[in-house]
């Protein structure tokens, strides 16, 4: 008995020496993914330190009388009409706030309310500071805050209301400034990381992160001046929430790449940014200028690509844009462009979006002309056009008198006859070539595309119209199933349409 406990003591004390005297074990390495994981963690870490000294948090003191008044809605449409409900919820509760404490109109000497918030990008070492148009509209004061504490006043040195760029002005004494870098939004790919910073809610130098979801986002907004605004987004699903307004959208190198700027709908994975290129392009105008002359050519135009009538209905090209209106007045209506026209390119460059044709005419000098690239109905030619700057929104319409009916050639619904002294005056008529619708059958083919009496046809496919009986030789000869492609003016305005048989 005494043998075996001392042979189980002296087998204990042999493992214990065994334990105690070896060394520990080595640790497991990590695996190759969970060290990509520690890399790429530490590579978002690095972008936020980088980038967050550039972005400044915009706290915003309205004037009193754009508090009281409606019209900062409305010039702030149409952003408004896309924020959703808990956003403008939000937003309409920091505009009560001032109203509820607003002094007397006579104490000259009260302290400005800060009511609105949004973010903003260092872009230059003088003190310039890129936002967004809606976050410093209607601004009294406003108050610049950087990462590190520091405050400076800021003002306004110019906005473009087209693209809702906004640049403010500080004075860099005593602020140590660190300058964000723009990177080339051209060359940004859908899938690439996207990380964004800002003040969401008043939660300064918040970072959220996602992807690039889209390029080239158009028709986003909506309202009465949607048509005007230059729309080409990002779209994100990087979180962006009210308060991210202006700051910046930037990739894993720490490149701003985009203007954060809307959203549709909280916490659904869809926002927006405006892209570098086009926020610097604006931004360096507003900074020498103090605002952004726009070129434009004065057509109204669509992609081929989504007007599958019109492309049924010609041959020979496959991309560009078609014009389908040119308004009176403007530039192309001073050259040789005609409705029914396909643009494929400006100045050699190829396009194949409206977009991509506001992108290439956009910062043209004014009064210089540009080539453009035209398919007219089979033939390749070349158009030049000289921008002229954007027009005042209040340039009235050209009126025109009202029409009596007359008869004659009838097809499609149309009635037309050739255009007579008698007649151009009865109509307000400028111009004497081409026949004069004088009926419209209700419920017609013609009707339906917003053909009316008084519009004055010039040509049917392609080919000069100036008689009743051209235009019926011309129908003669013309496919109605495939559609007869129709150039006339209406109010001044030269437009084209496609009418088919059973067409709508």
């Amino acid at each position: 008995m005494r043998l075996k406990q001392s042979c189980r003591r002296a087998a204990t004390g042999a493992l214990l020496a065994l334990l105690v005297g070896s060394s520990p074990l080595p640790a497991a390495e990590p695996s190759s993914a969970l060290e990509l994981a520690r890399q790429l963690n530490q590579a978002f870490i690095e972008v936020a330190d980088k980038v967050s000294p550039s972005v400044v948090v915009v706290r915003v003191a309205h004037k009193t009388s754009y508090l009281e008044s409606d019209e900062d809605e409305e010039s702030l449409e149409p952003f408004l009409e896309r924020m959703p409900r808990e956003f403008r919820k939000w937003f309409e509760e920091r505009r009560e706030r001032p109203r509820r404490n607003e002094p007397r109109e006579n104490d000259f000497h009260r302290n400005p309310i800060f009511d609105g918030q949004g973010s903003g990008i260092v872009i230059r070492k003088e003190g310039y500071i890129l936002t967004n148009r809606h976050v410093v509209d209607g601004a009294e004061k406003i108050q610049v805050r950087f990462k590190d504490g520091s405050e400076f006043e800021g003002e306004v040195r110019g906005v473009d209301a087209q693209s809702d760029v906004a640049v403010i002005k500080i004075d860099p004494k005593g602020a140590n400034l660190t300058v964000a870098k723009l990177g080339d939004s051209e060359k940004t790919r859908v899938g690439e990381f996207a990380i964004a910073i800002g003040a969401p809610y008043d939660l300064d130098y918040s970072v959220t992160f996602g992807h690039i979801s889209a390029k080239g986002r158009s028709h986003i907004l909506e309202g009465r001046e949607a048509r005007d605004m230059d729309q080409d987004f990002l779209q994100t699903d990087a979180n962006i929430n009210p308060g991210n307004s202006g700051g910046p959208l930037v990739n894993i190198e720490g490149e701003v790449i985009g203007i954060n700027t809307l959203i549709r709908g909280l916490r659904t994975g869809i926002g927006f940014a405006i892209p570098a290129n086009l926020a610097r392009e604006v931004s360096d105008k507003l900074i020498t200028d103090g605002r952004f002359v726009r070129a434009y050519l004065g057509v109204m135009i669509r992609a081929l690509k989504d007007d599958t009538e019109y492309r049924d209905a010609i041959t020979g090209v496959q991309e560009g844009v078609v014009v389908f209106e040119i308004p009176p007045g403007g530039p192309a209506a001073k050259s040789d462009l005609k409705p029914g026209d396909v643009i494929t390119a400006v100045d050699g460059k190829p396009i194949a979006t409206a977009q991509q044709l506001k992108n290439q005419i956009r910062g043209k000098s004014i009064g210089a002309a540009v080539t453009l690239d035209v398919h007219r109905f089979g033939k390749n030619i070349k158009v030049k056009v000289k921008p002229e700057a954007w027009p005042d929104r209040s340039t009235p319409v050209a009126s025109r008198k009202a029409p009596t009916p007359e008869d004659n050639a009838r097809s499609f619904g149309l009635t037309v006859e050739a255009v007579t002294k008698e007649l151009a005056e009865q109509f307000g008529l400028d111009k004497m070539e081409g026949v004069v619708v004088t009926e419209v059958e209700r419920g017609s083919v013609a009707e339906k595309k917003g053909i009316a009496p008084g519009d004055v046809i010039t040509d049917l496919n392609q080919k000069p119209v100036n008689n009743p009986k051209q235009f019926r030789d011309a129908l003669k000869t013309a496919d109605p199933k495939k559609g007869v492609i129709i150039n006339f003016t209406t109010r001044g305005t030269s437009k084209f349409e496609i009418l088919k048989d059973g067409g709508d």
